[in-house]
């Protein structure tokens, strides 16, 4: 047997040390497909209660699915949730695992992502209901935040991945 010294590190997109990416999972003053729009502090509440238990929403895929299952299995780990002027702002690592590696190369995928999205689960705690036809059908005031998914078409159509890091930035 031969064995080859080499004086290198390399580091693998599925190595368990990156796929971390970032951007909004929802963001605050547009009306998106159902209707609603989130105003800035609907996040506070809950953010707060998740940092301080322990339980952070899940990252899933797609939302998962009503009937459980390998849908549901998170696809990572959400490291940092904050509201900022713009939204709701998300820093994630995706898992070492084929669903983890697979959202990962479809985020890199050249000459343009293929999946882009972001988009929340959650239950809604206090939102004021439209008095005119031409306004929101909710302006949602705080929520409880479940999950937060990659996704293909957000409800929030600004709500994106904005950055992912790549094999050259480590």
């Amino acid at each position: 047997m031969q064995r080859l010294e080499c004086a290198f590190e390399a580091k693998f997109a599925g190595d368990g040390q990156d796929m971390a990416f970032e951007g909004y999972g929802a963001v605050f003053g547009n009306v998106d497909s159902y209707g609603d729009v989130i105003d800035r502090g609907a996040f506070k509440s809950s953010l707060r209660e998740s940092k301080s238990t322990g339980q952070w929403p899940a990252m899933l895929a797609q939302h998962g699915s009503m009937f459980g299952g390998a849908e549901n299995m998170p696809i990572g780990v959400w490291t940092d949730l904050t509201e900022d002027d713009k939204g709701l702002k998300v820093e994630g690592r995706l898992a070492d695992t084929p669903r983890g590696q697979e959202a990962y190369t479809l985020m890199k995928m050249q000459p343009r992502p293929a999946i882009t999205g972001l988009s929340i689960g959650f239950v809604a705690k206090r939102w004021e209901s439209r008095t005119r036809p031409e306004e929101p059908r909710r302006t949602l005031k705080e929520v409880r935040l479940l999950e937060v998914s990659l996704v293909t078409f957000p409800a929030n159509e600004k709500a994106r991945v904005t950055s992912v890091k790549t094999l050259a930035e480590f």
